[in-house]
């Protein structure tokens, strides 16, 4: 690894081009998707070939407790963790000359940890290789700018903006609505730039302090390695500026959720054409048959997509956000709306993922019921042409039903792999379980004196 900075993309050698690069932090995705790992001094990095952590991160759940098994997974052995250079990018924010490197996580005999979300997707993606495919896909982010919330007791509320009031919400594409907050968006795009991270667009959506960022569609790994390093920048950004930014599915009462819309279109590796299009320009039976994988197995996939107890808030009706599976061209009521599009970019947006998700595990999971739909020649159900936020829910509306479903979805569990599908049932029960011992405002406030 003497020659690891050639291998670095190059806007990060043009962070780096005539300063001295102080520190390396070596991180990965945890099941949540918050970033792990260890810092060290630059002049450190690259004296040993490999790096270590405990696999038990990925037992860990978002409370900081862990899932427990009985078949040696609590003994903590060592994984390997192996920079993968192409992904290296500036930590703009520090104080100090900082790289970011995602690693991969292998054990003692370099095989890939299954349980690593990362690898999970790769999993998902040699599959769609094997058949002589190639995904594409486009992530929008939704997100809240929020007024800093020390006591989590007290509800979350819009930040100020520059005119000294508060955001306001029903202002979806309003650029003065954006304005409000400039100075931190600013920061956003400082920093994408120094990160080589390439933003399509920056909307205001319907939300009080609610934006959208769109990204150019490409490879389904470097789309989930953007999304990971953005979200840790736009908390970054917002910091500077005395808010925080949240990627909490509802975090404010009566306002819309934030949503991670996914396009995906399929590419023939061999001829370097959409299979969703035929020469003629229409739609081809792939295409049918990816939309009907989604909509039979989604159900089972939402657990992966909707991973928290406040994932469901979002999906009430009347707040934009679907609550079925039912797919239109260019109808937003619908889980699944095939935009626009000239017949080279012909794709299918899911619109049910929060953006609480792990983008890694969210992305792998819409590909897999997508690639189970390829494989299995499954049709999909008429085309809604009307407002499909009056049709009835498809969906698990609980965490504890979505993970009744995904454990029994022998079929998803293949494809993502078994031993992962395991351990993420097993955090996200541990997660349910110990919400459901708290005692919330709303049952203190219609319960105590009333029943």
């Amino acid at each position: 690894m003497t020659n690891w900075r050639d291998q670095i993309p190059q806007a990060a050698q043009e962070f780096l081009s005539g300063r001295r690069l102080d520190e390396i932090e070596c991180i990965i995705a945890d099941m949540a998707g918050v970033a792990r790992g260890k810092a060290m001094p630059a002049f450190k990095f690259g004296a040993d070939t490999k790096y270590y952590l405990p696999n038990s991160i990925f037992l860990q759940t978002i409370t900081g407790g862990w899932a427990e098994f009985r078949d040696g997974a609590d003994l903590e052995p060592d994984m390997i963790m192996r920079p993968d250079f192409s992904t290296a990018t500036a930590a703009p924010w520090t104080a100090d000359w900082t790289l970011q490197i995602i690693h991969d996580a292998e054990d003692s005999e370099g095989r890939p940890i299954s349980t690593a979300p990362r690898n999970v997707l790769r999993h998902v993606l040699d599959l769609y290789r094997a058949e002589g495919w190639q995904p594409v896909i486009a992530p929008e982010m939704e997100f809240f700018f929020v007024a800093r919330n020390l006591d989590p007791n007290n509800p979350i509320i819009p930040p100020m903006g520059r005119t000294g009031r508060r955001a306001a919400a029903r202002q979806a594409y309003s650029m003065s609505a954006v304005d409000e907050y400039g100075k931190v968006i600013d920061d956003i795009y400082d920093f994408a730039e120094a990160m080589g991270l390439e933003i399509d667009g920056i909307l205001q959506e319907g939300g009080a302090g609610q934006v959208e960022i769109n990204l150019a569609h490409g490879d389904p790994l470097n789309l989930a390695d953007q999304v990971f390093y953005f979200k840790r920048m736009i908390r970054e950004a917002a910091l500077r500026h005395d808010m925080f930014a949240t990627f909490m599915a509802k975090p404010i009462e009566g306002e819309p959720g934030s949503a991670m819309h996914m396009h995906h279109s399929v590419i023939d590796t061999g001829t370097g054409k959409n299979i969703f299009s035929t020469e003629a320009g229409e739609s081809t039976d792939a295409f049918m048959h990816f939309i009907g994988g989604l909509q039979r197995h989604l159900p089972r996939a939402v657990a992966l997509i909707a991973p928290y107890v406040n994932s469901y808030r979002r999906y009430v009706p009347d707040f934009a956000a679907p609550i079925n599976l039912e797919w239109g061209y260019d109808n937003r009521t619908t889980g699944l709306r095939v935009p626009i599009s000239s017949p080279a970019s012909r794709r299918v947006e899911n619109r049910l993922a929060g953006m609480d998700c792990n983008p890694y595990l969210g992305i792998a999971a819409s590909l897999a019921c997508g690639y189970l739909g390829l494989k299995e020649g499954i049709g999909p159900r008429e085309e809604c042409r009307t407002n499909a936020y009056m049709d009835d829910n498809d969906l698990p509306m609980t965490l504890g039903a979505a993970l009744d479903m995904f454990e029994g979805a022998g079929q998803l569990h293949e494809i993502l792999d078994p031993e992962f599908c395991r351990i993420y049932a097993a955090v996200k029960r541990n997660e349910y379980n110990e919400f459901l011992q708290v005692i919330s405002p709303w049952e203190r406030e219609h319960l105590l004196l009333n029943v």
